[in-house]
């Protein structure tokens, strides 16, 4: 087994905010590898999280973000379980960078089933009748219909969308950090995004 110093412990507990003693077993059982102890600890607090699943969430935060001098605005509510939890550094940085991401990306729902169905029939019509019109063989097109629905989904839906402070992961990733960090459940409920002189 791999000595695990104290300076090692620090180090993960700095990055993950986990305990003292979680952070030296989660280094004892992947022999002393900060990442592979990095993923343990986030699983571990998902898995522990999900058990929650059940719990209400009605703490958290309404989070307003004003951008470019007043041309946009958003409101978003977050909830967790605890007012503990939601006064917590962690918790705030996350509302502020979910209402920067509504800012910046428009989302037209949280999750791809949020989206009002005329909008992904519209969408999927507009897919159909470019595909046909692409001369392709019939039995790939409805291969390219559902790619470009996918991409339409991973643009439109909050969850589903890139990070805009870290493109390599999406934004349900980013939540799924947190839950594992703060160990409670964490829903990103409703907002609300405002754009000067929009529908005039």
């Amino acid at each position: 087994m791999a000595v695990i110093t104290s300076e090692q412990v620090k180090e993960l507990r700095a990055k993950t905010n986990a305990g003292m003693m979680d952070c030296k077993r989660a280094l004892e059982e992947t022999g002393g590898d900060m990442e592979k102890a990095i993923d343990l600890l986030r699983k571990k607090g998902l898995a522990t999280s999900m058990k929650r699943a059940g719990k209400v969430a009605k703490e958290g935060t309404v989070q307003a973000y004003i951008h470019g001098g007043g041309r946009i605005g958003v409101l978003v509510e977050i909830n967790c379980e605890t007012d503990f939890a939601a006064k917590s550094d962690a918790f705030q940085e996350f509302a502020k960078n979910i209402a920067m991401q509504i800012a910046a990306t428009s989302p037209l729902g949280i999750t791809p089933e949020d989206i009002p169905q005329e909008i992904v029939e519209r969408e999927r019509a507009i897919y159909e009748s470019q595909a046909k019109e692409s001369g392709k063989p019939a039995q790939v097109l409805g291969k390219i219909i559902e790619g470009k629905m996918r991409k339409f989904f991973e643009e439109s839906a909050l969850l589903e969308q890139d990070f805009i402070r870290d493109p390599d992961k999406k934004v349900k990733d980013y939540l799924n950090e947190l839950i594992a960090q703060i160990g409670e459940k964490v829903v990103i409920r409703r907002f609300v995004r405002f754009q000067l002189g929009e529908d005039l």
